[in-house]
């Protein structure tokens, strides 16, 4: 079954093209449509996986161009890695095409919508079978493609167009780290090929200060797709899309990539202990500085937004502290309970028609499955123990510790303290106290429900898969054929229980404040309060890109217009006037004239006497 991996990106790209061409045509049909070819890739990815469970990588290329001895080819690779995100991408695609279909009711744009969610998901899988960093970077643009679109999917909306363009925009800047990466590697290491590029730095082909470079380069790329601090800024502005979209965005596809690209090149990070401690410290910085806005923000999805790329900054944390394992664990138990959490949302956002917070209140009592879900999601966001992300988190920390990153540590701990409260700030604005609004509140349709409660279940049971319990199973199975040397993350016992401690207290702090009222809301002072606009204002960063970068940008931008206009197209039209000119006069000598014919051969033998004579008769 491994040899026809091939077939789980074939089946949503074939959704793409027939709703492209044939959308209009089939209106409500296209959601079925894309709903059973995102099925068929599914079952293939349980197959492939299952299949996987018992051999070896698989891989399969052609050569594509070849150039003396160097060949360049495309193919695909099922890795342990690979399966995995097969499986995770195909089920959280799957459960938001099902979801959509109930969210989405009643869309104009229906097919088109699903048309941008096949493309979308095709380029994910394509990316994560990709055997070699060129093909990869392929389907990366792709990925960036997919997003511009369904982010902008809202067009006639100012917000949803600049936000589309912000996000094409930033993840770009990161991209040209990549790119420049990319081809220093193929540079010395004559290849794209994952086992090349890997072998080159064994054999000593890359020096120490080259691995340090292309390693931090590629880093930069995966900054800008996981919305990694300074990066970071178009991921909130994503939330403009349908809330299906923020879900598979922020779970399973265009944020997972970066994380995904940064364990592929594991074995190269490795190799070189300031890029580990490069990865480690923009991860714990982004955990932190992003928890923190988002303790004020009042957008729902906004919320979920920043626990987002501060959940991401745990998993390059992870990474960067030689936690592979536990960077991989979190990405998987990760895409279940953000999926969960932002699938309820919309399902909110669907009763109420407004993302604002302060707007809810009491909608346990109306909405019940949305509510148990919702805080089932709450919980294992938050690391409360026996749910999913309790085990992962808690490898992540042991791992940072494990690896002497003490002061990460701290941070990673104030960061999992931090989510606790502004979850749970979340869950008790809009699920407890008193209703808030006027509509006609009931719970979602069972065709938004029954994803939901999917994910619920994974949201429980997904972290089982790396526990004593079951025999660290992911975490044998993920090391069994990578091209270096794991660490276990399995630390002292205290930190389990700091976990533990400091998500309960979270989780107090916020019910005390939000939930029982018993401590006043005004904890960073009112809203003319230095602290609580310095949070609300995501610390100013878009202002600060306005001010510098943006002015800095457009003057470069200015001067090579003027370039253009007036060199390079000035160049281009004196040539042209010099052959026009030219050409009028050869015309006009070739007019059948004998006397002119005479005259132009007198003047031609002339000037070759002149020339024989200055010469002395040495033409060479």
């Amino acid at each position: 079954m491994i040899d026809y991996a091939w077939l789980i990106p074939l089946f949503p790209l074939v959704s793409f093209l027939l709703l492209i061409i044939f959308g209009k045509k089939i209106r409500e049909g296209s959601s079925v449509l894309s709903i059973f070819l995102v099925f068929l890739s599914f079952i293939f990815a349980v197959l492939v996986l299952i299949e996987r469970f018992s051999t070896v990588p698989v891989k399969h290329k052609w050569v594509w161009l070849r150039a003396g001895d160097i060949d360049i080819s495309f193919g695909f690779e099922v890795t342990a890695l690979g399966a995995l995100m097969l499986f995770i991408v195909t089920l959280v695609s799957l459960l938001v095409h099902v979801y959509s279909k109930g969210y989405m009711k009643g869309e104009e744009r229906l097919p088109t919508f699903y048309a941008y969610l096949g493309l979308f998901t095709f380029a994910m899988l394509g990316l994560v079978i990709s055997p070699n960093l060129l093909q990869l970077y392929i389907f990366w643009e792709l990925v960036g493609l997919g997003s511009f679109l369904l982010i902008g999917f809202y067009f006639f909306k100012e917000e949803a167009k600049a936000a589309a363009k912000k996000a094409f925009i930033m993840t770009r800047i990161g991209d040209v780290g990549l790119f420049i990466g990319m081809i220093i590697l193929f540079w010395h290491a004559g290849s794209f090929e994952y086992d090349a590029i890997f072998r080159a730095i064994h054999t000593g082909d890359l020096t120490p200060t080259m691995i340090t470079i292309t390693a931090i380069l590629i880093f930069i790329g995966a900054m800008g797709k996981s919305g990694q601090f300074p990066l970071h800024t178009w991921l909130p502005d994503a939330m403009e899309g349908p809330t299906p979209v923020s879900a598979l965005i922020h779970a399973a596809t265009m944020v997972a990539a970066g994380v995904y690209l940064v364990a592929t090149m594991f074995p190269l990070f490795s190799a070189s202990a300031v890029a580990m401690q490069t990865v480690a410290i923009v991860g714990a910085f982004t955990a932190i500085f992003a928890a923190s806005i988002g303790l004020v923000q009042t957008d729902i999805k906004r919320v979920l937004a920043y626990s987002t790329v501060s959940q991401l900054g745990y998993m390059m944390l992870a990474l960067g502290s030689a936690g592979y394992v536990a960077g991989v664990f979190h990405l998987t138990t990760h895409a279940f309970f953000k999926a969960l959490l932002f699938l309820a949302a919309g399902s909110v956002i669907h009763a109420v028609h407004t993302q604002n917070i302060n707007k809810m209140g009491g909608l346990q009592k109306k909405m019940k499955i949305t509510g148990a879900l919702f805080l089932i999601g709450t919980l294992a966001i938050s690391g409360v123990p026996l749910l999913s992300g309790f085990f992962s988190k808690d490898e992540i920390l042991a791992a940072t510790w494990m690896n002497g990153n003490y002061v990460l540590f701290i941070l990673a701990v104030i960061a999992a303290f931090l989510t606790a409260f502004y979850m749970f700030r979340l869950y008790f604005l809009v699920f407890t106290g008193e209703a808030k609004t006027k509509e006609d509140v009931h719970e979602s349709p069972r065709i938004m429900t029954y994803p939901m409660i999917v994910l619920g279940v994974l949201a429980v049971v997904a972290g089982y898969i790396n526990t004593p319990w079951f025999g660290t199973f992911l975490g044998d199975w993920l090391t069994k054929d990578v091209a270096f040397k794991a660490r276990e993350a399995h630390g002292p016992f205290w930190i389990m229980i700091v976990a533990t401690l400091v998500s309960f207290a979270g989780i107090a702090l916020a019910y005390f404040i939000y939930g029982k009222k018993s401590i006043s809301r005004d904890w960073a002072g009112n809203e003319e309060a230095p602290l609580y606009n310095l949070l609300k204002e995501k610390y100013y960063v878009d202002e600060l890109y306005n001010m510098t970068v943006l002015p800095v940008t457009k003057g470069i931008a200015h001067v090579l217009r003027l370039f253009e206009v007036y060199v390079v197209e000035g160049i281009a039209v004196l040539i042209g006037s010099v052959v026009k000119g030219l050409s009028g006069i050869g015309s006009r000598l070739q007019n059948g004239n004998v006397q002119v014919y005479g005259t132009v051969t007198a003047v031609s033998l002339a000037v070759l006497v002149i020339i024989l004579l200055y010469t002395g008769g040495d033409l060479r």
